[in-house]
């Protein structure tokens, strides 16, 4: 990016912050770039200072570009091989407890915290009945989507592949056509909340808090805030579970040891 660009970006990115309530300085330059420059391309915009003209004069533009910076890239049942690991997590969890609290943060549309409630459901091993589960998201627009339970099939998702690890996903979903939704059994054990994971107060009591594939997001100041939220949210012993990609910070390590390394499952030590 020549001195130029650069200039024009970080004027687009104040604009985004002062004039549409969007906290840029919480991720980092490259992924804000990016989902930038794919809104540009959409909108047949060539600079970054004549997409921020366009941001100026258009509402609708604007309800596009915040869409698009939401982190809300899922799937049921992402990195499958980590969702069998943490099964035995739960399992544990479920034999020595009467009450294990859950804590999806960020949620993005639902599909992570549905997933640990179909597991629970459809593994005889895990007492479903001991579980319950808080989704998070700092957006209110896609906690809307989340609640609802409803998603479109489409060429690039295929919900019996997502779905692989369970014996019987008819029992957690309704299928009609191109569309399906999550069965009320499913649902009930889910409770959708607005917090924001690095300036929110933490949470309380929680047995194994779900923080994947957002820290490839955000920029290295704001990762540690993020995991004392974390730590301070879960009990004695409680478990931590990350993006596969993902690292902890090393200002961070003594609290977490490893269960399950190459998984990226942690324990509260």
């Amino acid at each position: 990016m020549s001195k130029g660009d650069q200039r024009q970006f970080q004027q687009l990115l104040a604009f985004i912050g002062s004039e549409m309530d969007f906290e840029s300085d919480f991720y980092n330059d490259a992924y804000l770039d990016r989902r930038i420059t794919a809104r540009m391309r959409r909108t047949d915009t060539d600079s970054y200072q004549a997409y921020k003209r366009l941001l100026e004069r258009d509402d609708g533009e604007r309800e596009e570009l915040l869409d698009s910076l939401s982190i809300n890239v899922t799937g049921f049942f992402r990195n499958p091989d980590a969702w069998e690991s943490l099964r035995q997590v739960l399992r544990d969890l479920t034999a020595d407890k009467r009450r294990v609290r859950l804590w999806s943060a960020p949620c993005a549309d639902g599909r992570e915290p549905y997933s640990a409630a179909m597991l629970a459901l459809d593994d005889p091993e895990i007492n479903d009945r001991a579980v319950s589960i808080l989704a998070t998201d700092i957006n209110h627009d896609i906690l809307r989507e989340a609640r609802a339970g409803t998603y479109e099939t489409s060429h690039t998702t295929d919900i019996a592949e997502e779905l692989a690890p369970l014996d019987d996903y008819d029992a957690y979903i309704e299928q009609d056509g191109d569309s399906f939704q999550i069965r009320k059994p499913v649902s009930d054990m889910v409770t959708f909340e607005q917090h924001d994971l690095i300036r929110g107060t933490p949470k309380q009591d929680f047995d194994l808090v779900f923080c994947r594939n957002l820290l490839i997001y955000i920029d290295g100041e704001f990762k540690v805030p993020i995991f004392e939220t974390i730590e301070q949210s879960l009990r004695t012993d409680g478990y931590l579970m990350i993006g596969m990609t993902e690292t902890l910070p090393s200002a961070c390590r003594d609290s977490f040891g490893a269960v399950d390394k190459q998984h990226r499952i942690y324990r509260k030590t």
